[in-house]
């Protein structure tokens, strides 16, 4: 990995994240200019409900002589870029009937045709199909995947096909809706712009933005009517995805539409929207977002630490605590826990909430406040940390508790600093905090090996005086499946401790940017492959001997649950478990004038069980139980609660047989009463 293929990303990011920032504005806009593009007053031949008929299992489409054209009301704009590449229309201003969905390969379309304006569509060519089960017009192309699906009108068709009004123009008047009426009896409003009164935001998404930069997300939304909520969706190139979602109750305005079972809406302009009525439904009696320093009293990281005197300290006074955010759970690595730090230390807040990276509250280097009053803080494990209360130690706080305890600081993002310290230097003081530890490498045996595989995993870094720290990887990190680093370099991530064992936390690999020669100054250089097999093909070559001493099951290949990639398998269950005892022997490969030499492979493992076994010979003499085997020290899988958990055995050593032929054997075992699946697969042999 090189460090300035890093940077330029980092630079581009950055860049990006400008560009999109500087598209937020305040959601006034100027009426588009009309001049110079084709309008015309039509005559339509059909209504929007006998278009919506012409659709019913299959797909339709207009003959190209089609003479047919119906007319709407433009319902939707584009203007803030939350619509993309669609014209909602209804067939009224006011108290429509019906709605419809026109797709359209063209952006800004609200300066041709602006929200109110009278539309003819002519029908000729044009096709109606579905997506997410709602009916909208477009063309047939050829290029569908789906019978029933159209794709966009092509741009350049657009303005021979839609005409606005040369005289026309309303104010649409939205219908107002029921959260409890937005089922299938109503779809026929599926595009007209609606209102829901007595709306309020989810508890749980209070004071965050409408959708972070570049994702779309839901938001979801209720009002009195039912219990039951409904979406929001929002796209995150809007140019109000940055802005605070409304925290009161009251008018929501937006087109409706859905998708297969879920209804949903989205903004036209955020100005539509009039949620400032406290209280909510919910009992919010006031703005939760609004913060004051009115009351409280500050505290430090290393004051709040203090504070844990039992294993659940309750804090009863109003203190606040302002710290920087210095990891968070956007790559996979932490899971529903923050860690913050001031200059007296860091700790980690457990929140019962996924995706805090996408909250501006909970993004890296953000300053945020945190009300303590009634949250717990006490040792977990040995390191202390904040939360509430679960199975007798500090837990998670509740998603819809996140807007009582957090708060944004408004202050911008800044660069988080390290602490640098050396292994030998770690204290208590430094859990918890961003540290940097200068010139450490993986240890051998770790060479090759995948940060994580199947479970949470440890690694060992070790400094060039041998001192030793364990770093801890999560198996849903995006980075799990990545080899680590050869080399030595800086590591920098978050100290954490464990029953007295200090780990680290990296939040992505260019946390071990390795790429500095090793401490006794040699490039590690993977060892050349002498022999492999990944069973791809399925089925055992002649490479492979199996031998059945117990029980009727053997030793196969599958491809279950992998796609089209074959795996060693053996499974002792067959309408019960059964004694077995089979083999799996690989063919004879030659380590004269070897000076290095390992095996590797990969294992899964699903149900209660023996471990499999694996050994090597040098001399096969054709009968397992008179060959002479050296038992190996393999890493396999330990998981046994389901498939797919693969896990590197490393590099297995094979000094022993330096010089000489070597065979490896996998030996499986079952019983009456317990008999596990084990599969094997990437096996191989190598040797310099």
């Amino acid at each position: 990995m090189k460090k300035y293929n890093s940077i330029l990303k980092y630079i581009f990011v950055m860049i990006a994240a400008l560009v999109i920032t500087g598209c937020v504005h305040d959601d006034k806009y100027d009426e588009p200019n009309l001049n110079g593009y084709q309008c015309a007053d039509l005559t339509a031949t059909m209504t929007l409900t006998e278009l919506r008929a012409k659709y019913t299992t299959t797909s339709f489409t207009f003959p190209d002589n089609s003479t047919d054209i119906v007319e709407g009301y433009v319902s939707s704009t584009d203007e803030t870029g939350n619509i993309y590449k669609t014209i909602y229309i209804q067939d009224k201003p006011e108290n429509p009937t019906q709605g419809f969905v026109i797709s359209v390969d063209a952006v800004s379309t609200y300066t041709n045709y602006p929200q109110g304006s009278k539309v003819y569509i002519k029908l000729a060519g044009l096709s109606l199909g579905t997506y997410g089960g709602v009916v909208q017009l477009g063309v047939k192309n050829g290029t569908e995947t789906v019978a029933t699906s159209v794709s966009r009108i092509p741009e350049k068709l657009v303005p021979a096909r839609i005409f606005r009004s040369c005289s026309i123009r309303e104010n649409i008047i939205p219908k107002v809706m029921t959260s409890a009426q937005m089922v299938s009896a109503n779809d026929q409003y599926i595009g007209c712009l609606i209102q829901m009164n007595d709306a309020e935001f989810d508890s749980r998404i209070l004071c965050t933005n409408f959708a972070p930069n570049g994702v779309t997300v839901d938001r979801a939304i209720r009002d009195n009517s039912t219990t039951t909520t409904r979406v929001v969706r929002n796209s995150g190139y809007a140019s109000f995805a940055n802005q605070i979602l409304p925290s009161g109750n009251g008018k929501f305005v937006g087109i409706y539409s859905k998708f297969n079972s879920t209804y949903q809406m989205y903004i036209n302009k955020v100005t539509d929207l009039e949620m400032t009525k406290f209280p909510r439904i919910d009992g919010i009696a006031s703005n939760p977002c609004e913060y004051s320093d009115n009351g409280l009293t500050q505290k430090t990281v290393a004051e709040v630490k203090q504070l844990a005197t039992s294993p659940l300290t309750l804090i009863t006074s109003d203190f606040v605590l302002k710290a920087k955010v210095i990891a968070n759970d956007k790559s996979g690595n932490l899971f529903k826990y923050i860690y913050v730090e001031d200059a007296t230390g860091g700790i980690r807040i457990n929140i019962d909430k996924a995706d805090m990276f996408n909250d501006p509250r909970f993004a890296v280097g953000k300053e945020v406040y945190v009300k303590l009053k009634n949250l717990y803080v006490g040792a977990v494990s040995g390191e202390i940390q904040l939360g509430i209360p679960f199975n007798g130690a500090v837990g998670r706080i509740a998603e819809a508790d996140v807007y009582k305890y957090f708060f944004d600081s408004k202050k911008a993002i800044t660069a988080v600093t390290s602490t640098e310290r050396t292994i030998t230097q770690f204290s208590m003081a430094d859990v918890g905090r961003w540290v940097k530890i200068k010139n450490l490498q993986f240890i051998a045996g770790d060479l090759e090996k995948v940060y994580a595989s199947g479970q949470v995993t440890n690694r060992t870094l070790e400094d060039c005086s041998g001192n030793k720290v364990i770093l801890r990887t999560s198996n849903f990190a995006d980075f799990a499946g990545q080899v680590i680093e050869s080399g030595k370099g800086d590591v920098y991530g978050i100290l954490s401790v464990f029953n007295g064992t200090y780990q680290l936390w990296i939040t992505d690999v260019l946390g071990a940017d390795l790429d500095d020669p090793r401490c006794d100054g040699s490039i590690y250089t993977p060892l050349p492959v002498l022999y492999s097999d990944g069973f791809a093909a399925g089925g055992f070559s002649s490479d492979w001997t199996t031998v059945n001493v117990a029980g009727a099951q053997v030793w196969t290949t599958s491809n279950q649950g992998n796609g089209t990639n074959y795996y060693a398998v053996m499974n002792g269950f067959a309408s019960g478990n059964n004694v077995n005892e089979d083999w799996l022997i690989s063919k004879s490969v030659s380590l004269v004038g070897k000076t290095k030499a390992a095996v590797s492979f990969i294992s899964d493992l699903r149900y209660p069980g023996n471990v499999l076994q694996v050994y090597a010979t040098e001399n096969y003499t054709g009968n397992p139980a008179t060959t002479t085997w050296v038992a190996l020290p393999a890493t396999l899988d330990t998981n046994n609660a389901g498939f797919g958990d693969w896990v590197s055995s490393g590099n297995v050593d094979l000094a022993a047989f330096l010089g000489k032929n070597v065979r490896i054997a996998f030996k499986y075992t079952s019983t009456s009463s317990a008999a596990a699946t084990w599969e094997i697969d990437d096996f191989k042999i190598k040797g310099q």
